[in-house]
């Protein structure tokens, strides 16, 4: 029996920093004023996060990749201008780059107090923040069919999103240190695979029922059926910095999920690989970002990232044409020709370095750069 589609409908999640335009540092308390202001002007677009430094936005459910695009340029426009009203600015970025945890304060919510309660130091160390894409997959049984299917092609979406090489103002060494973080939570990393809605449903249960989270929202893998919307969210993204990485990312999401259903549709599927394989590729993206190349799981070998990108440019071509976003699916090589924000952080830090700046005068260069990128490159 063949399904309906679905709808592919899109909604962005993105988490932005406020920093002090003169100290570059994170902003510890900003006044209320600050976020009453933006979550007028966005409609409810904007909320407070974890972290009092921390601003997160969520589109409207979108229609298409470019509405999208409009939706998000419009809420950091709305965050930097009353930003600056402050002397702040936003800087849409997975990890600070000096910023130290220990001096950060939470939101005072409840929700956020229980976490802290019982996570401890693994949540008040969360100085770390990532890009959710929902796209709009109706059917339940579809919904869990796609997400054991797409697990495959999260380190290569990884990959080309990293934005956090720094820690705590050292170079980590790693392009997605953000996930080193995140991994030490309880139920993240790569999604279990399932036979059925019912099947994830059951296993849910169990830990509602044991008192051990509220519900499903508490699950916090690099991609889930959404706790609150029908569709999957996909989280395993930095931040990308750039406006356009972003929306070439958003369009990399919804592209492969039409294009797994519609191999569906015609009784194929993608193979479903085990996850310490896939863990395997989800390392080498934190690592090298799109560097030293993913393994091809077909092939049992490492191949040169670009070739493994042409390969799925190539499988979801009539995807982007069908949903309009052939220009963002082709910026996918422009960012590795422009490189991740990773890579520009890095390179920006070392030419200050090689401009015999201080150490820390390295890192406020970097900052200029991301309040420049997150708010000049809409």
């Amino acid at each position: 029996m063949r399904l309906a589609e679905p709808a592919f409908s899109i909604g962005v999640e993105e988490e932005y920093l406020l920093v002090d335009r003169t100290s570059r540092d994170l902003v510890v308390d900003p006044p209320p004023e600050l976020m009453q202001a933006c979550i007028k002007k966005s409609g409810q677009d904007v909320s407070p996060e974890l972290m009092r430094a921390q601003i997160e936005v969520g589109t409207s459910v979108c229609r298409n990749v470019q509405q999208a695009g409009d939706e998000v340029r419009r809420l950091r426009n709305i965050i930097a201008e009353e930003a600056f009203r402050f002397g702040y600015a936003p800087i849409a970025v997975s990890k600070h780059p000096f910023a130290k945890w220990l001096e950060q304060k939470q939101t005072a919510q409840d929700r956020y107090s229980a976490l802290t309660q019982e996570i401890q130091a693994t949540a008040r160390r969360l100085l770390i923040f990532g890009m959710h894409v929902h796209v709009g997959i109706e059917d339940q049984e579809l919904r869990i069919d796609l997400m054991n299917q797409l697990s495959y092609f999260l380190p290569h979406m990884l990959a080309l999103s990293c934005s956090s090489p720094f820690w705590e103002s050292e170079n980590t060494g790693l392009k997605s240190y953000r996930l080193t973080v995140f991994d030490a939570l309880p139920r993240t990393g790569l999604p279990e695979q399932f036979e059925s809605y019912a099947e994830y449903e059951r296993h849910v249960s169990v830990l509602v029922n044991a008192g051990l989270v509220e519900d499903a929202s508490m699950v916090w893998w690099d991609l889930r059926p959404s706790a609150r919307f029908p569709t999957l969210e996909i989280r395993v993204m930095d931040v990308a910095t750039n406006v356009k990485h972003a929306l070439s990312l958003v369009a990399l999401n919804v592209c492969l999920l039409r294009m797994l259903f519609r191999a569906c549709q015609q009784n194929q599927r993608w193979r479903v690989y085990a996850n310490m394989l896939i863990n395997e590729n989800r390392w080498r993206a934190m690592r090298y970002s799109f560097e030293e190349g993913l393994i091809d799981l077909t092939k049992g070998e490492v191949v040169p990232y670009g070739d493994l990108l042409d390969e799925i440019i190539d499988c979801i071509m009539q995807d982007a044409e069908a949903l309009g976003c052939v220009e963002e699916i082709f910026g996918l090589k422009d960012i590795m020709s422009e490189e991740t924000s990773a890579h520009r952080q890095v390179n920006v830090f070392d030419q200050a370095i090689k401009a015999r700046l201080s150490h820390e005068e390295a890192l406020f260069s970097v900052v200029d750069w991301l309040i420049d990128e997150t708010v000049n490159g809409i």
